[in-house]
């Protein structure tokens, strides 16, 4: 086993212990953070020249499967900011520098949808807004945040210090609450040329931005798909079908298939994500861009996968009946916080597929720039 994932999975009894004051604060607790920094796995995608592990995503994606077992907020948030890390590692290098330079530890919170307001001044961008959804953000020292630059409004990346930026309390949802994805709010904020970045340009430049920033988006489904099943099969043996005979669920043969096809289901998600991982890998390790059409399979993959875990999780809830809904049940989180990461933009099975679908049938253009 790989050491990285080995640390993640030796922090799990503690990740869990912490998840449910997590989810009540909206946030992860400190000493969970403190945990994952102390085995160094908030720097996964930091470069190694500043003291990072500069990690395949293959790694990452098996790290935050790791720590969505335990939580899936806090592997939300883990591979959100690693992969943040690795955004900033294609910035120039005097913005790294800043970043990383007197920080090896350093954390960056992205909200990249460009919904704020931009105005080139000399030496950069004078730029306000408020940016919701940033994940993690108040362990971050650094936000990454979405601009339009230009007269067309295109989408870029600013890097911001958290020094420069205030965040607003709004991640009240029923999902995912320990992310703490709250709002970031700034005004007339200076951003220095170096520390912007045009996405198209990026886009062009890294083929592989697109489908890195999807694949991730696995990792904490894999995670919660592997904790429900384990929380069904410990119950199988300790608790009777209701209505029926069975003193065990284990020995219905209704549980044993419905509980067979869930596991297949979360296997499922497991080779269509490292497949998707493993051909980004290759595309880095290589230097070739990938083709629209790798490009294009790998939101396919992610979203086979996501959707293969919630509808596992699905049965498994159903499966093991009312208990798992009792709020001091793990399950009837994992059942939420699975159902409400579906939902970010780039996980969404049906657009993903229709991506895919219009790259296999040559459809042009596409749905989407982030391709």
């Amino acid at each position: 086993m790989n050491d990285l994932v080995a640390r993640a999975r030796e922090l799990r009894p503690l990740l869990t212990a912490e998840a449910a004051q997590g989810e009540t604060d909206r946030r992860l607790t400190d000493k969970a953070v403190r945990a994952l920094d102390e085995a160094g796995l908030f720097r996964l995608g930091t470069p190694r020249r500043f003291g990072g592990h500069e990690v395949s995503l293959r790694t990452l994606l098996d790290v935050g499967a790791e720590a969505g077992e335990a939580d899936g907020a806090t592997s939300w948030v883990l591979t959100l900011v690693n992969a943040c890390a690795w955004v900033v590692s294609l910035f120039p290098e005097q913005a790294q520098e800043d970043v990383f330079g007197t920080d090896a530890q350093a954390k960056i919170a992205g909200a990249l949808a460009p919904t704020a307001r931009a105005e080139r001044v000399p030496g950069g961008y004078r730029v306000g807004g408020r940016w919701p959804y940033a994940s993690g953000i108040a362990h971050a020292g650094w936000a990454l945040l979405g601009i339009p630059v230009g007269e067309s409004g295109e989408p870029a990346m600013a890097l911001v210090p958290a020094s420069d930026y205030g965040i607003e309390h709004t991640w009240a949802v029923a999902g995912m609450r320990g992310t703490g994805s709250d709002t970031v709010v700034a005004d007339e904020l200076f951003v220095p040329e170096h520390r912007v970045m045009r996405t198209a340009a990026l886009l062009e430049r890294v083929s592989v931005f697109a489908p890195y920033l999807t694949v991730v988006l696995a990792a904490p489904q894999l995670g919660l798909g592997r904790a429900a099943l384990h929380l069904v099969r410990e119950g199988a043996s300790a608790k009777g079908v209701a209505g029926t005979a069975y003193a065990r669920q284990a020995d219905s043969a209704v549980f044993q298939v419905r509980f067979a096809e869930a596991a297949l289901k979360i296997d499922t998600a497991h080779l269509h994500s490292a497949r998707a991982a493993d051909d980004v890998d290759a595309a880095l390790a290589s230097g070739e861009p990938m083709t629209e059409l790798a490009r294009a399979r790998v939101h396919g993959d992610i979203g086979l996968a996501v959707q293969s875990v919630v509808d596992a999780i699905g049965i498994l809830v159903a499966a093991h009946g009312t208990g798992g809904f009792a709020d001091a049940h793990p399950l009837q989180r994992i059942w939420r916080d699975a159902n409400f990461a579906l939902t970010h933009a780039m996980a969404q099975p049906a657009v993903n597929h229709e991506i895919y679908g219009k790259a296999l049938l040559g459809v042009r253009p596409n749905i989407t720039a982030m391709l």
